[in-house]
């Protein structure tokens, strides 16, 4: 009788990966200004070389799913049996594990930056300026991005649920594709990456969405904010999340997501009654419009004439922060898509999850401008002066039952920051597992452990003063890499669809 293989803890991957990221932190204690000197030169030299290499990319890989997803090949089932999780259940984890908390601060203010700088060479303060700032929103946040995610995760999905490999991983697939060992140097280096990204990336959404969530809680309760506070949050939801991990997909962020997505329309549906009802509506209808008749030229725009700098802050920074997203979303999209068709997989990450984000930053982005407009809150003002959170603060409070909108805004946030670190741990412990099989998970002790880790990276840099763009910028800056794998990714799929199912009509 044949000896069952068991899954075994990669405990150098944990270790190698764990002293990078600790080291890089300790470069940002003992040398801040230079570290953010030698982070942002980088960024600024790999977005001026590979800038039009991301956006190109990009686009052709929203032209590649929809042209499969068309084909025979999108009736490929990922995997036997029946799909484990209702379809909304299954949207809903995707759209909280790929979107994080950083998505509802964003939602209000990121029209506003766009007034003042921006894209398409339009004039700024104009009334073009603000008609396109909620479409250029929507664009950021919808298509291309679900089109990175699904770039990744189609592929992993294809690797182990449809060929079966071992390895939940992305040196799993690289390795199957390539032929290279997955305890070679080159496979390491991808999964000590992996980890690395998945840290900067989040340490950032904790860095930023802990204050914002403190400074509302406590303007509803009459206190100033406070680091104690900021770490009192942080405790309480390491432990909503770390328990979600512990219990597992199906009992824990399945029903966290569900909840988290159901107040979220609950939210917006009391925003649009609440709020000034005819221009959110309108204005949304519009804003959707305008994005997509401008879609490919947002999509390509370089602004090589003009040179105002837009299309690296904006557009490529954000392919390129999706790009280090891709990979720990893509396995968990691979994890919950079995037995779903690639077709359905790409419906509902493109459209659905796209189609989630045009309502919600339309509703909340015009709600917010309507503040502007009708000169109740100076929301560009105060983001010019450094003030956001407040910003976003006032506008809530505007609403009749502030209050209370404000107390369900902290709850959709700190839901979304247990549902994306839920999902990253376990991606984390996928990949920190050798060998792990179609039927099994990663030990729940080692999603645990995952989940103190990444708690406690922010939590070490907001109580040494660390410059949280620094490592967000470091992390940034591995995308560039991670496109390359994820070329590699692509061209191993096709050839495996293509040989698999090529005869098929």
């Amino acid at each position: 009788m044949e000896k069952k293989e068991t899954k075994k803890l990669d405990k150098l991957l944990i270790i190698v990966s764990l002293i990078f990221v600790f080291a890089i932190v300790a470069c940002l204690y003992i040398a801040p200004e230079a570290s953010q000197n030698v982070a942002n030169m980088i960024f600024g030299a790999f977005t001026n070389a590979f800038g039009s290499l991301t956006l190109v990319f990009t686009f052709l890989g929203i032209l590649l799913l929809v042209g499969i997803s068309f084909s025979k090949y999108g009736k490929i089932k990922l995997g036997e049996g029946n799909p484990e999780y209702s379809t909304f259940k299954w949207i809903s984890m995707m759209i909280c594990c790929g979107l994080g908390s950083a998505t509802v601060y964003w939602a209000f203010m990121e029209w506003a930056y766009y007034i003042e700088t921006p894209g398409l060479g339009i004039e700024a303060g104009s009334q073009l300026a603000y008609e396109m700032s909620v479409p250029y929103t929507m664009f950021h946040w919808g298509f291309s991005a679900w089109t990175l995610y699904a770039l990744a995760g189609i592929p992993i999905a294809y690797h182990f649920h449809v060929r079966k490999n071992k390895g939940l991983s992305m040196s799993g697939i690289i390795s199957a594709i390539t032929g290279l060992k997955q305890d070679g140097i080159v496979c390491r280096i991808v999964d000590v990456l992996f980890i690395f990204i998945c840290f900067g990336g989040l340490s950032i959404t904790l860095g930023v969405s802990v204050p914002l969530v403190t400074e509302i809680f406590c303007s509803v309760i009459g206190i100033q904010p406070s680091f104690v506070i900021n770490l009192l949050i942080i405790i309480i939801l390491s432990v909503i999340y770390s328990f979600s991990s512990y219990i597992g997909l199906k009992k824990g962020m399945a029903k966290l997501s569900d909840w988290n997505i159901k107040l979220v329309i609950i939210f917006l549906i009391g925003i649009v009654v609440c709020g000034p009802t005819l221009f959110i509506i309108s204005n949304t209808t519009q804003s959707l419009g305008l994005m997509l008749q401008n879609f490919v030229h947002m999509s390509l725009f370089t602004d090589s004439i003009g040179k105002s700098g837009f299309p690296e802050a904006w557009t490529i920074f954000y392919w390129l922060y999706w790009i280090t997203y891709a990979p720990f979303t893509g396995i968990f999209i691979a994890k919950v898509s079995k037995g779903r068709t690639i077709r359905s997989v790409v419906a509902n990450t493109l459209v659905s999850g796209s189609m989630g984000c045009f309502v919600f930053f339309g509703v909340i982005g015009s709600f917010t401008m309507d503040r502007q407009i009708n000169g109740i809150v100076d929301v560009v003002g105060m983001l010019a002066n450094g003030q956001g959170n407040a910003a976003v603060v006032e506008v809530l409070r505007s609403l009749p039952l502030g209050s209370v909108f404000m107390i369900v805004f902290c709850i959709i946030t700190l839901l979304f920051l247990a549902t994306t670190l839920d999902g990253a741990a376990f991606t984390m412990a996928t990949t920190s597992t050798k060998g792990l099989r179609n039927d099994e998970e990663p030990h729940p002790m080692l999603r645990l452990f995952w989940c103190v880790m990444l708690a406690l990276v922010p939590l070490t840099m907001i109580l040494i003063q660390a410059d949280l763009n620094t490592i967000k910028t470091c992390a940034i800056i591995t995308a560039v890499p991670i496109i390359f794998i994820m070329m590699v990714m692509l061209y191993g799929w096709l050839r495996w669809m293509f040989k698999d199912y090529g005869d098929e009509t």
